[in-house]
């Protein structure tokens, strides 16, 4: 039997989530839209560090991420300071961390008002499909194009994926898109066309490879049986 929820819970919990979209979309628009972070700067800085500065542009890159400052840009700023291979790694781990502040933020804001909103027979629901499925959903979102990781952390951690699937999927599946967007900021600085053009090839596959999934996935969600309502209890005579 579904459970109703009452009308004032659904609209409490349906305004919080509004304000941390709100929020969100706001943070968005300033820092990827209108670019209120100097990015120059920050290399500056990151750069006057010496010889620690990729274990300085780890937790910073990481939290500038999480504000929504574009990764392709952190990434192409790893690969101008740190070269290709070590660019890579870097890149990763700041990935890694946008994904963990991201998703307990998302949690620690969303977390209940989504519960409230959908019901808790739902929520569990979810919760079952995340426990089967929630760490290969993180890296095929990875993988696809065009939407903001920091932003489907956000609604992950909301929906209550677990910490240890968002660290290892972002691991996972951000792991070629580091390579490539690193690999073309070194490139830039170092005038390397075969790098460029394995950086270009890389993304086109796992661009493939992503839009392909995820089409797959909706397709099989698509076709995936309704569950069927409760029969309601017999009325004793």
């Amino acid at each position: 039997m579904t459970e109703e929820i009452p009308a004032p819970s659904r609209r409490r919990a349906a305004a919080r989530l509004g304000v941390v979209a709100l929020f969100l979309a706001v943070l968005f628009y300033l820092v990827a839209v209108r670019q209120v972070i100097d990015i120059e700067a920050v290399r500056d800085l990151i750069r006057a560090a010496g010889p620690v500065a990729p274990l300085v542009f780890v937790p910073v890159s990481a939290l500038l991420g999480a504000i929504f400052v574009p990764g392709t840009l952190l990434a192409a700023m790893s690969g101008l300071l740190f070269g290709p291979l070590a660019g890579t790694v870097v890149t990763l781990f700041s990935a890694v961390g946008t994904a963990a502040v991201t998703s307990l933020l998302g949690r620690r804001a969303g977390r209940a008002s989504a519960r409230g909103l959908i019901g808790a027979e739902r929520s569990d629901r979810i919760d079952a499909q995340i426990a089967r499925g929630g760490l290969w959903a993180v890296v095929g979102q990875r993988f696809v194009p065009g939407i903001s990781d920091a932003m489907a952390s956000y609604v992950f951690g909301a929906f209550g994926v677990p910490l240890w699937q968002m660290v290892a999927g972002s691991f996972i599946g951000s792991a070629p898109r580091a390579f490539v967007y690193t690999a073309l900021g070194a490139s830039i600085g170092e005038f390397s066309a075969p790098l460029a053009y394995t950086a270009i090839g890389v993304w086109c596959v796992t661009a493939v490879l992503g839009v392909f999934a995820a089409h797959r996935g909706y397709r099989l969600w698509r076709q995936r049986p309704r569950p069927e309502p409760a029969a309601e209890p017999p009325v004793p005579s």
